[in-house]
């Protein structure tokens, strides 16, 4: 399976392998839900655990240097939702959660309106300069 998601990922422009981040979170999000429903706590830990790992290499990956105050916002866009599912797992609230999936699915279709503008690969990079390159995706040096 996890060769099958690499080869679905191979030739993705730029904010495509962020609006893949961002389907994740949300993913995770709605599993750690189901968790706070089920009463289990471990997977709902868990559930959290994979969208705060999500969100921390999307915040490491900022250039702030480059991106300017998009790169601001949505470092602290980060800090807040992460702040949320924390809040949202420590109380054990499916309410919670689904405010911070709402926040997340927003940005997303955010980022989903600027893969639609930029086209396939061309000019994402100029476009929304904020993200670093990331060697694990497919070796890339991609800036997004």
């Amino acid at each position: 399976m996890g060769s099958y998601q690499q080869y679905g990922l191979d030739g993705a422009s730029p904010v495509d392998l962020v609006v893949a981040l961002y389907d994740g979170i949300i993913r995770f999000l709605y599993e750690a839900a189901a968790a706070v429903d089920r009463r289990d706590e471990s997977g709902r830990r868990a559930s959290v655990k994979r969208a705060a790992d999500i969100i921390i290499h999307l915040q490491s990956r900022l250039r702030m240097d480059v991106g300017g105050r998009p790169a601001e916002a949505l470092s602290e866009f980060y800090a807040a939702i992460f702040a949320e599912i924390l809040q949202a797992s420590q109380s054990a609230s499916r309410a919670k959660f689904e405010k911070a999936i709402d926040c997340v699915r927003n940005v997303r279709d955010a980022w989903r309106e600027v893969a639609r503008d930029t086209g396939d690969n061309a000019g994402a990079g100029e476009m929304i300069p904020t993200t670093a390159a990331d060697p694990a995706v497919g070796g890339s040096s991609w800036t997004a």
